[in-house]
């Protein structure tokens, strides 16, 4: 029986994917910065754990209680939308340390134990603007950039001891909440002078042709971390596999 870790299963990509491994057979560590009760049904195979991704002394915690670990998922992330003139330097570095930093912090901590088991895999969970980058997005799309290079790099640096890398990128999903883990309004990010640039593109967002849903992301995580091949990248939902194509 294969045992999964996975970040930010609050809600959204995180509770749907811990929930399709969990259907698939595997044991489940959900982690969360704020554990509640009634995301799961009770199961010997499913364990919360309290985890910050931001924060050190949380991961290495983490980490110890999960035990080895055959698949680590990291989704946990946090959005802003906004003109990127208006966005305060404090709140790019939030998102940063956690999209990017996080990610990277949660991936140093777990390799260890799955170089020295000589098996493993990391599915790092970024988006779809990194095929096709979004206006009003800027600061969360160069946080996701990040770790596609990342995680391409570290493809090659693992793969010599058996552990794989992979990168689910999921398209857009009007029902995950985007930007509302956050401490700041949307609305104070889009000055008068950006009023008239910024509203075809929020009613876009309102009316998308193509979106992407929970349980298409779930799949594409559980894909990536089945293939044992050099595959890098997996593009969740309609739209995403659009604009893959589209590159």
């Amino acid at each position: 029986m294969k045992t999964v870790l996975i970040t930010g299963c609050s809600s959204g990509y995180g509770l749907a994917t811990a929930r399709h491994f969990h259907a698939k057979g595997w044991t489940v560590i959900a982690t969360m910065r704020s554990p509640r009760e009634g995301l799961f049904a009770p199961s010997d195979r499913l364990r919360i754990l309290s985890l910050d991704v931001t924060d050190p002394d949380s991961i290495r915690a983490a980490i110890e209680a999960a035990g080895p670990i055959d698949a680590l998922v990291n989704n946990a992330g946090i959005g802003v939308v906004g003109a990127f003139e208006a966005t305060p330097m404090a709140h790019v570095r939030k998102v940063f340390e956690t999209n990017t930093f996080g990610t990277m912090a949660m991936v140093q901590a777990a390799i260890p134990g799955m170089r020295s088991r000589g098996s493993g895999v990391i599915v790092n969970v970024t988006s779809s603007v990194t095929l096709a980058p979004m206006p009003l997005a800027a600061a969360y799309t160069a946080s996701k950039q990040a770790i596609e290079g990342f995680s391409g790099s570290l493809a090659h640096e693992l793969g010599a001891f058996g552990v794989r890398a992979k990168l689910v990128e999921p398209g857009y999903a009007p029902t995950t909440r985007f930007a509302e883990n956050t401490d700041i309004d949307v609305a104070d990010l889009i000055p008068e002078a950006y009023a008239d640039f910024a509203a075809p593109i929020f009613a876009d967002f309102a009316t998308p042709a193509l979106t992407t849903s929970e349980s298409d992301v779930a799949e594409a995580v559980w894909l990536a971390a089945q293939d044992k091949t050099d595959r890098l990248r997996f593009p969740a939902g309609p739209d995403a596999v659009a604009l893959a194509q589209a590159s």
